[in-house]
């Protein structure tokens, strides 16, 4: 059994009756067994004790909507409408993509993630067996899903349904349980209808969640709307969607009546703040969402959309917005924003067993240096949290009470070699 103990540290809890604990944390294999003003009395037999001073400890954070090889496209297509953007210079860049291509640009996505301090992301792309090693490899969590676009003939939509039930089949529970599955097709505007419901179908033989994009262009509204003569909320209803537990990202442009139709059936919302201020798609409806009961969480989107995969960012996005749009400073306050970040986040993908610091609680966990100007004075960090900090804070991240990043440098992976690799990756593609 490997003990750990960490003293003299300050701990964002993430908990209602008690957010900031000042003393000590300890962890038995992967679990927190203790968090409290007091350390243990028998300190001396641990593991390993860690010295918390100028340190801040939080829950790692959870990133609910990502499409982590799309960072070998970071930069290449900015400033564009969606379906622009899409059909211009994604889609065809893309199509080129190999498992190699997969490969290099995941394990760049989940260095940049887990040394900013996310622990656990939802993942939707092809070649997903590629992202499933990576994952294995980094020690991190992931939630993955092939993500299937139906506008193809139907021998090419069976085969593709075919990889996404062998995928979850042979990667749901694996890593020791850090990896877990869904399926996923694309959108409602990318699958037809009787695609979706081969994959709703799926889900129930495999007793898997569903994820999907939804609503989350005004346009794309408004073509559902034309084209099978309903929203897209009322129109994967009607198709079982959510007969299955469900997470869809972005829910920019939903009605009352959509968002009760997402609380009666206990849709999960990833609210993607960043790209969807990029991409001018719109702002989500998140204070009415958490008012009416529904979950929502937070997502970076691709590093091609937003462009970076910083989650501190994404709190900061959803604090500040949402004020500005609603002309209420309380619109979503900065424990709100926190929750986003990470409890709910972890409820969004069915991780009972993440999202706070408490004794019982898997040790997913990172630290923060606060011995920096920008967290000074020391008066509210659950505030400094959300408006201060970066990614570029993080100093140590541990899941499952292995630590996988130290003073800043990743233990589990080749930083250089995945730097290089990556870059070389993109000139192959776009030369």
């Amino acid at each position: 059994m490997a003990r750990t103990l960490i003293k003299n540290g300050t701990f964002v809890t993430v908990a209602d009756e008690f957010p900031i604990v000042r003393g000590s944390m300890t962890i038995e294999n992967d679990k927190i067994t203790y968090i409290g003003e007091h350390a243990p009395d028998d300190a001396e037999k641990f593991d390993a004790i860690i010295d918390g001073s100028g340190k801040l400890y939080m829950p790692g954070l959870v990133n609910t909507h990502c499409h982590a090889a799309m960072s070998l496209l970071r930069g290449y297509g900015d400033d564009m409408a969606l379906q622009v953007w899409l059909e211009t210079k994604m889609w065809p860049n893309e199509a080129k993509f190999t498992g190699e291509d997969v490969k290099w640009g995941t394990l760049l996505s989940i260095l940049e993630m887990i040394k900013g301090g996310t622990t656990s992301f939802v993942d939707m792309y092809d070649h997903m067996d590629e992202v499933a090693k990576a994952v294995e490899q980094s020690g991190m969590r992931g939630c993955l899903t092939r993500g299937v676009i139906g506008l193809c003939p139907p021998d090419v939509q069976d085969h593709k349904l075919r990889e996404a039930v062998q995928f979850a089949k042979d990667w749901h529970g694996k890593a020791d349980g850090r990896i877990t599955a869904m399926m996923s097709p694309h959108a409602p505007y990318t699958c037809p209808p009787d695609y979706i419901e081969k994959i709703v179908q799926a889900a129930h033989d495999l007793n898997l969640p569903l994820h999907t994009h939804m609503s989350e262009t005004l346009r794309e509204v408004l073509e559902n709307e034309k084209q099978y003569g309903l929203r897209p909320v009322d129109h994967l209803a009607k198709l079982g969607l959510f007969s299955r537990p469900s997470l869809v990202a972005h829910a920019v442009h939903l009605n009352d009546a959509e968002i009760e139709t997402l609380r009666e059936h206990d849709v999960r919302v990833s609210h993607n703040p960043g790209s969807n201020l990029k991409l001018a798609s719109g702002v989500a409806r998140v204070p009415d969402l958490l008012k009416a009961g529904v979950l929502v969480s937070l997502g970076t989107d691709s590093s091609a959309s937003n462009n970076n995969l910083d989650m501190f960012e994404e709190m900061r996005l959803a604090a500040l917005i949402h004020k500005g749009v609603s002309g209420d400073p309380v619109a979503v306050p900065a424990k709100e924003a926190l929750k986003l970040g990470t409890i709910n986040g972890a409820k969004s993908i069915w991780l009972d067993e993440v999202g706070t610091l408490a004794a019982g609680m898997k040790a997913d966990f990172i630290a923060l240096d606060i011995d920096q100007a920008h967290f000074l004075p020391k008066s509210d960090y659950i505030s400094h949290v959300i408006y201060s900090a970066s990614a570029k804070d993080v100093t140590d991240v541990f899941v499952d009470g292995k630590q996988i990043v130290r003073g800043g440098e990743c233990l589990t992976l080749d930083e250089e070699k995945i730097k290089f690799e990556a870059q070389r990756r993109f000139e192959l593609l776009t030369n």
